[in-house]
């Protein structure tokens, strides 16, 4: 109006919102990969066969799903956010896409997964761990996944023997898998950028699979890296793990005296949750806690006699789980098996 002030209007930000107006959440890992050169390094770094059926977990608004259609014969993408289905088959409506993209919704941690050859994901960072293992478990055998992890958690599953971030992660997904390093991600290249950088890693499930117990493999490791950094020795000689070794060790004598000399089925039995209530995460403890205090020299008696000369005998009381190969793991926990000690 004559005569009147003229009032700026802020400009919007626009940073944290899609070009067709969905406002991506943080909170829920929405971190949608915004170049194109990154979304075709990804995709050739994959080695996609034209006849690949490929799962996609979080699409998003499908800026890699496109490329992924291009390179395979179909695409089956686990979306859980209803606005990113409704985008993914709007985009894709009408192209010669549409009939070779599955768009399923729902939570990928609960979902039964079909049958696929190869894993291409930007995934939720906050599922970075149960996601892994619900890959490699997966009953049905493919080729390999390449996944965006953040960068930390990808730097722990490749970590070997001596490095700094090798810890019970990185022993269990080499098990189980061969991991190997692809590519360093800025935060920049993506909408809305993250706080801490990423890396693209590639996992190839081992074939056959190992012939372990699973959770007499996993809880052997969340003894062994209770402080990766300390021996063996003083490890296996803390109150906790004696009284939960020597727990198991009494259930199976009983067990299989019940048994009146069966054909010894019974001891790769699975002997309930005895991991003494650590969490499922990726990190040793750190600090000094009550549990670690060690049973005195008088204490324990026969079973912790028992318990330190399996370690003596594999030459393992002095060193330390840092330093440790796979091999030597699974060495250990067979001398352990030996004699009668079971951690599940």
């Amino acid at each position: 109006m004559a005569g009147g002030k003229i009032r700026k209007e802020k400009p919007r930000a626009t940073s944290n919102h899609y070009q067709g107006g969905i406002s991506f959440h943080k909170s829920k890992g929405q971190h949608i990969l915004k170049n194109p050169l990154l979304v075709d390094s990804i995709v050739q770094k994959a080695g996609i066969k034209s006849t690949d059926v490929i799962l996609e977990i979080g699409p998003g608004t499908g800026n890699l799903t496109k490329k992924l259609l291009e390179a395979g014969k179909e695409v089956i993408a686990v979306e859980l956010d209803s606005r990113m289905v409704l985008e993914l088959q709007r985009r894709f409506q009408g192209t010669p896409y549409s009939n070779r993209l599955k768009v399923i919704q729902g939570d990928v941690l609960k979902t039964e997964l079909p049958r696929f050859d190869i894993c291409v994901a930007n995934i939720p960072y906050q599922i970075s761990s149960p996601l892994t293992f619900k890959l490699l478990f997966h009953p049905t055998s493919f080729r390999c996944a390449v996944i965006m992890y953040q960068r930390e958690f990808a730097m722990r599953l490749v970590a070997q023997p001596g490095d700094n971030l090798y810890c019970r992660l990185s022993v269990n997904t080499q098990l189980y898998a061969r991991v190997s390093h692809l590519l360093k991600v800025g935060k920049n290249n993506f909408r809305p950028p993250p706080k801490v950088d990423s890396s693209v890693v590639r996992i190839e499930p081992r074939k056959p699979q190992p012939q372990v117990n699973k959770k007499e493999w996993d809880g052997f490791l969340r003894v062994c890296f209770i402080r990766k950094n300390k021996t063996l020795g003083s490890i296996f000689r803390q109150k906790s793990v004696l009284l939960m070794l020597e727990k198991n060790f009494k259930t199976l004598q009983a067990v299989l005296a019940s048994l009146n000399g069966s054909n010894g089925e019974a001891a790769g039995m699975d002997l309930g949750d005895q991991s003494m209530g650590m969490e499922d995460d990726d990190h040793e403890m750190d600090g000094d806690d009550d549990d670690d205090v060690e049973m005195d020299e008088g204490q324990g008696g026969e079973f912790k006699e028992k318990v330190m000369n399996v370690l003596k005998e594999g030459g393992f009381e002095e060193k330390r789980s840092s330093k440790l190969s796979q091999q030597e793991f699974l060495y250990l926990l067979s001398l352990f098996n030996k004699s009668g000690i079971h951690f599940s």
